[in-house]
């Protein structure tokens, strides 16, 4: 049966509460810790050697769809009624959103040392210990808008800069390719200090805290992020019907080459062929 993906801000508080319940569960379990070690193996950059898969990379909408479906399955076998919401972040622009309130996802971390110290995910909630992490620290971590170094979140302007862009991906096919709507959307550009981050890398660095780095997924935010980049690619592909909807098509395999049309994801066996397409799956409110 085909489910829909709501936008997080209409949402009842029922729907809020289910799936929050849904995550706790899924943590019970221990089964979110290994979405968190799925992405941090997979976090592989321009420079780092090995194949890039999840990031800097064609595969960064395809590969994060896939891992949307396998993240959303484990909460539905917990609720069938649960799906992953998006989080719109040229709308809800502030830590006064209701996304960051007490029942749903809660709120900033604390001056001193960044904890969250609000909602369902805070340490003191006794639910939600970081037990897969890049650096040391058991407490979920925030820090809204960087302020020692101030961030905003993306703005229409720049989703419509990767909105515009007609071409799926070209080469070097990684965070330098000057063309394309996957680069552009994941956010990769010129410039200096916060101005080299774009859409889904702005909204990374503006929440701060876990989402900054490759255990990113220990913040249930990431999943919301990444669920209206999702959005984005359908109606990217929607506005541009006549454009390859994945590039490259073939040619560039290899060590440190990318996953063409036709060759499987790891850590699956999925392609990025049998990912273009979703109604048949979900589709978005």
């Amino acid at each position: 049966m085909v489910y829909t993906r709501q936008n997080q801000r209409a949402l009842t508080a029922a729907q809020k509460k289910r799936f929050v319940a849904a995550l706790l569960a899924v943590k019970r379990k221990g089964q979110y810790d290994e979405f968190v070690r799925t992405h941090v193996e997979f976090y592989v950059g321009d420079g780092d050697g090995g194949q890039r898969i999840a990031h800097m990379a064609p595969t960064f909408l395809p590969w994060h769809r896939q891992f949307l479906l396998e993240f959303e399955r484990a909460l539905q076998r917990v609720d069938p009624g649960v799906s992953v919401p998006y989080w719109d972040w040229t709308v809800d622009r502030s830590a006064t959103s209701s996304l960051w309130g007490e029942g749903f996802l809660g709120g900033n971390g604390r001056r001193s040392d960044r904890q969250v110290m609000t909602g369902p995910f805070a340490y003191g909630s006794g639910h939600w210990p970081i037990k897969e992490g890049v650096t040391e620290g058991e407490y979920l971590t925030r820090e809204f808008g960087r302020p020692r170094d101030p961030i905003e979140l993306p703005t229409k302007d720049e989703l419509a800069w990767a909105m515009g862009d007609s071409l799926y991906d070209s080469g070097p096919w990684n965070s330098t390719s000057s063309r394309g709507f996957r680069n552009k959307v994941e956010g990769w550009a010129s410039g200096v200090g916060n101005g080299k981050f774009r859409n889904h890398n702005r909204v990374h660095r503006w929440v701060g805290g876990h989402m900054l780095g490759a255990d990113a997924v220990n913040d249930p935010v990431f999943w919301l992020n990444h669920a209206f980049v999702d959005l984005l690619w359908s109606r990217w592909h929607r506005k541009y019907p006549d454009s390859d909807p994945y590039l490259p098509a073939g040619g560039t395999t290899g060590t440190g080459g990318v996953v063409t049309l036709d060759e499987p994801m790891p850590p699956w066996k999925v392609k990025p062929s049998s990912m273009i397409e979703h109604g048949h799956l979900y589709r978005y409110a």
